[in-house]
């Protein structure tokens, strides 16, 4: 099971709106029980982010590093890894 950073929770509870059209948390176990039912990932550089995707079937071989950066399921963290979740 993925470990979710408090900063990493934040991060995602200030930033859902990216991918869905209404709040999926309110709090932070919230946003940690949610991360955790959906399985999101954390990676550690936009090449693996790269990987993943590319390995979940999306087509992203033409995509810029910024389009991936950009894309509503990718949210960029602090410490420079990215956490990954599949609406």
């Amino acid at each position: 099971m993925q470990s979710y950073s408090e900063e990493c929770l934040e991060v995602f509870l200030k930033k859902q709106s990216q991918l869905f059209d209404e709040p999926v948390a309110g709090t932070i176990a919230e946003a940690e029980a949610f991360l955790e039912d959906c399985m999101a990932v954390i990676v550690d550089s936009i090449r693996e982010v790269r990987d993943y995707m590319d390995e979940s079937g999306m087509d992203v071989q033409d995509m810029t590093d910024d389009e991936l950066r950009e894309a509503s399921e990718v949210f960029e963290l602090p410490d420079g890894k990215y956490l990954i979740v599949e609406g």
